[in-house]
């Protein structure tokens, strides 16, 4: 998506822009304007500047042709993609990936700086802490665009997401459409691929905020300190304005003493932090809050949400909210309205006896802290199911495994995405040294896990189905086949009745 209207801008100040060497003139570099930019050639727009970025497999200067019949006036790549395109002006820079977020921003006149823009990061929490944010904000009628791992927002209008962070022509083409309609904050999630492959250069943000750090990603990554280093990226005046942390996580305790901007900082508990609650009181059914804030606000409201996490993702965005403007009083009154975001711990309930959650946790510690929280309001057993994706980071696969059978009375093990992987080679990391006795179970087919699980519950006892949350698919061998958590564990719960 792009914004209806946008100025055109010549080439000559593009190659300027980033020190560009050009197979043509300056006279014709001035003469041609651009419209738009984009990376993807089936995108192209007449007009438009074609990015041309390699990749793992191929290099996007291949596309060029492509994108010429589309309408595309120029190219810009690197020195390898220069050697492939013949029959268009080319720009050539060392690195275009790390410029294109720079090129797209120039090109519809800096969005982000017209917007209060907030950006989210962290291994867990991101999609709620959003997901709360626009809530809130919407409430409060400050018109408020999202962009996320479910979906993309512009103000009530909905837009599927292909991935957390879009790749940066198009997230300054979506924050150019904000602009536009007139939304008043943009929250983002920012992934550590987004922050690593540069998609958010070009942005800025008046807050970002970093909930947690644990293990994901580290096939991408590496290790541990290179993950934090990918997040820790969003945190300089070249890119953010004011930072929001928990410091109740080790990892956001040394990102609030290293970074260079003004830290607010955020704990459950710890009367130290800027932003902490001093009563959660969870004996009903709604839980009893009083959040203590910036120069000593108070804030005493309810919200349905449960788990430790869940409150650590609401205090975040209570935070940045008042930080951000809306008043205390609004947000006392809005909190109780909200709910978390689609697939995080999300109830389904079609009148069984026993209580039944999704979930989207794909981590050690975010498996062990939503089985943790459904722990708390669950008399009988905890019944949980889980697999873990393939071709993704396979270190943290005995971890999860270890994490389901400490945290869960009954655990089931079973597939996710096997993606291109063996189901039975995902799983058997998943269960090295863990045992594995009756009536836990390995069901490899996840429907079957998920039934078996529902066949053994009983009054009382609490199934979580853990791993996949809002995904509406399961991709396998190549293929996606239609797959909601949500909807086969409703079919096997009426199944059962």
């Amino acid at each position: 998506m792009r914004p209806f209207s946008a100025p055109a801008v010549t080439l000559a100040k593009i190659a300027q822009s980033c020190n560009a060497d050009s197979s043509i003139d300056q006279a014709e570099l001035a003469s041609l304007t651009i419209s738009g930019v984009t990376h993807n050639d089936g995108d192209v727009l007449p007009g438009d500047l074609f990015i041309a970025i390699p990749g793992a497999k191929r290099h996007g200067a291949e596309f060029a042709e492509s994108a010429k019949k589309r309408g595309a006036i120029a190219v810009l790549t690197d020195p390898a993609g220069a050697e492939l395109i013949k029959g268009l002006p080319i720009l050539v820079v060392a690195d275009p990936r790390m410029i294109a977020g720079q090129i797209a921003a120039l090109l519809y006149s800096a969005p982000m700086r017209d917007l209060n823009c907030i950006a989210i990061t962290g291994t867990n929490g991101k999609t709620t802490v959003t997901t709360l944010l626009h809530q809130i904000f919407q409430a409060a009628r400050r018109e408020c665009g999202l962009i996320g791992t479910v979906e993309t927002r512009i103000g009530s209008e909905i837009l599927g997401s292909i991935r957390t962070t879009p790749e940066a022509t198009d997230l300054q083409a979506l924050a150019a459409v904000m602009r536009e309609r007139h939304m008043r904050h943009l929250v983002i999630e920012a992934s550590s691929h987004a922050l690593q492959l540069h998609r958010l250069e070009g942005s800025y943000f008046a807050i970002a905020g970093f909930t947690n750090l644990t293990q994901d990603h580290l096939d991408f990554h590496g290790d541990m300190e290179s993950y934090f280093a990918a997040k820790s990226a969003l945190f300089n005046f070249a890119m953010t304005d004011l930072a929001c942390i928990n410091i109740d996580d080790p990892y956001g305790a040394r990102l609030a003493a290293s970074t260079e901007i003004p830290v607010i900082s955020l704990a459950r508990t710890n009367p130290k932090a800027t932003w902490h609650y001093i009563e959660i009181d969870t004996s009903s059914k709604r839980v009893q809050l009083k959040v203590r804030g910036s120069g000593g606000i108070l804030i005493e409201t309810t919200t349905s949400l449960r788990g430790g996490y869940n409150f650590d993702n609401l205090l975040m965005a209570i935070a940045i909210a008042v930080e951000s403007g809306v008043d205390p009083i609004d947000i006392a009154a809005i909190v109780p309205k909200i709910s978390g975001a689609a697939g995080r711990l999300e109830e389904v309930s079609v009148g069984q006896n026993f209580s039944a959650f999704v979930d989207y946790a794909h981590t050690p510690d975010a498996v062990s802290n939503v089985l943790k929280s459904i722990r708390e309001f669950t008399s009988g057993k905890v019944i949980a199911v889980l697999g873990c994706g393939g071709d993704r980071d396979a270190s943290k696969r005995p971890l999860m495994g270890k994490s389901l059978i400490e945290n869960a009375d009954i655990a089931i093990f079973t597939s996710d995405n096997p993606r291109s992987e063996d189901p039975t080679t995902i799983l058997e990391a998943m269960v090295y040294g863990v045992n594995v006795d009756q009536p836990s179970q390995v069901v490899i087919d996840r429907a079957s896990a998920i039934a078996y699980a529902v066949s053994i519950a009983a009054a009382g006892d609490t199934v979580a189905v853990l791993g996949k949350g809002h995904e509406l698919g399961q991709e396998i061998k190549g293929q996606t086949f239609d797959f909601d958590d949500r909807l086969v564990l409703a079919q096997a719960i009426e199944a059962k009745q």
